[in-house]
């Protein structure tokens, strides 16, 4: 008899891990070194929902699915405009980590860096402006990326917090091309 699929079967086939960063560490002991690997691994749907996870192990591929496996659990949701970009222009910061990330119009494609481009291909961006303005270091780069990320708000969760309608927080951008259509 065949086991119904479970959901959470369904969810990993769909979701986009990328490989960031692998770094084989030494612990010094009696005998000399023991060598093992750190691994930095993201994990996104491609819809808007993204996670970072780091994994030790003596072994890469171990090191990988343990990162893997954190990656998962720590995923979270970002609003998205139009499903491709960011509402608005956002810094992130950790430890001597900077990042800028810059919404853009449609063609644009992905301008990023290194860790700083898994993190937003893994999130489903199509267009975005990124810049690294501190540490290169990788991990501090994916976390300042993530820290970027979960600062973004969508107009809707703004109105829902001020009580006002979507809107009244937007303004009135679409009244501008009518009135000069109609002159």
């Amino acid at each position: 008899m065949a086991r119904p699929e479970r959901r959470e079967d369904r969810q990993d086939s769909e979701l986009i891990d990328k490989l960031v960063n692998v770094n084989r560490v030494a612990k010094v002991v009696k005998g000399g070194r023991r060598f093992g690997f750190s691994a930095l691994v993201v994990v996104g749907d491609g819809k808007g929902r993204v996670g970072y996870g780091s994994g030790k192990a003596r072994e890469v591929p171990e090191a990988v699915r343990k990162a893997t496996e954190q990656a998962k659990r720590s995923m979270v949701r970002v609003p998205l405009r139009e499903g491709r970009t960011l509402h608005h222009d956002i810094q992130g910061h950790f430890g001597a980590g900077h990042v800028l990330l810059r919404a853009a119009p449609p063609g644009t494609g992905v301008i990023a860096g290194g860790p700083m481009r898994a993190v937003l291909e893994a999130l489903g961006i199509g267009d975005v402006v990124a810049k690294s303005l501190g540490s290169s270091n990788p991990h501090n780069m994916v976390k300042a990326t993530m820290v970027a990320l979960q600062l973004v708000n969508s107009p809707r969760s703004v109105a829902a917090k001020r009580g006002k309608k979507v809107s009244e927080i937007m303004g009135r951008r679409e009244a501008a091309p009518e009135v000069a259509a109609e002159a």
